[in-house]
């Protein structure tokens, strides 16, 4: 499976942001797809994701100010961020997976380029 992530870019704290996975070449229900960010100097850290069945994983820094959403028809993952801080600040990619829904980076196979998320204080 291919992936694209896009919709990054320069906020403000406090802003929201909207970013987008395009999934080509599998079927992209059969995957599960998650949203995982790495900071300058640190390691990529899970952010979120969502499984064929529609369940929904998220990381306690980001429970109740991003969602993830999928349209299937579409084969795009959608990750909402809002109330957006300066530690969110990151590349985030999006990574897809033929295992359970979980926080493990390390079980992701598939890999799209990152999008850079700055947010100011």
């Amino acid at each position: 499976v291919q992936l694209q992530a896009f919709g990054g870019g320069l906020v403000q704290a406090g802003d929201s942001l909207r970013l987008s996975c395009a999934a080509s070449g599998r079927p992209f229900s059969t995957f599960t797809i998650g949203w995982i960010r790495q900071a300058p100097g640190k390691e990529r850290e899970f952010v979120a994701a969502i499984g064929g069945s529609g369940y929904r994983y998220y990381a306690d820094s980001v429970k109740g100010r991003f969602t993830i959403s999928r349209d299937i028809a579409k084969n795009t993952v959608v990750l909402q961020m809002s109330s957006l801080k300066p530690e969110d600040t990151a590349v985030y990619y999006c990574a897809a997976k033929r295992t359970v829904v979980n926080g493990r980076v390390s079980e992701y196979e598939y890999w799209g380029q990152g999008t850079q998320v700055t947010v100011s204080s």
